[in-house]
């Protein structure tokens, strides 16, 4: 299975990812910290929120994709951490469409708690600390038409209970892409 946790910055995404894949039954389990592989480009990085950084970030999906899919076909429970919206989400359909169980969810809060928390991040975290760009991103995923029904909200809930919720979720079948 690869499980796609998405939204904006400071919804929870890498909080609960790491839990999740810590907390899994599966004898092996991959938390896939998106973040960090645009931190592997040396030359020519765009801010990823930035408009110009459109093909940056579809190569990069691409190759997140294909990587996720490796380790699932390897036995692996992979849970993906990154800000995935409709707009980049055809790498991941395609997966489903070759068989695999991907699920897709979007962890939302609202613009006030997303800024909060973004702007409380400690500085060594090397995480983004800009409220205004967390609020833009939560704005992006306030509207999901079609895939609403992958939305999580994160608003007023601790980590456990969205652990909890998102856990009892999986095991249920629900946020599956089809």
């Amino acid at each position: 299975m690869i499980v796609m946790l998405s939204g904006p910055p400071g919804a929870g995404k890498t909080t609960i990812a790491r839990r999740l894949a810590d907390e899994s039954q599966m004898a092996r389990a991959l938390h896939m910290h998106t973040d960090d592989v645009y931190g592997y480009i040396r030359k020519g990085y765009v801010d990823p929120w930035l408009p110009e950084a459109r093909n940056q970030n579809t190569t990069l999906a691409l190759a997140l994709a294909a990587s996720a899919a490796v380790f699932a076909r390897g036995g692996y429970l992979v849970i993906v951490d990154g800000i995935v919206g409709p707009w980049l989400i055809e790498p991941w359909l395609a997966l489903a469409r070759e068989n695999l169980d991907v699920r897709y969810i979007v962890l939302r809060s609202s613009e006030d708690a997303v800024a909060a928390r973004v702007e409380a991040r400690s500085p060594a975290s090397g995480a983004l600390r800009d409220g205004a760009v967390a609020r833009t991103l939560a704005r992006q995923f306030a509207n999901l038409g079609d895939f609403e029904k992958h939305v999580l909200s994160t608003t007023g809930f601790s980590a456990d209970a969205t652990l909890a919720a998102l856990q009892g979720s999986l095991r249920e079948g629900r946020f599956r892409l089809t």
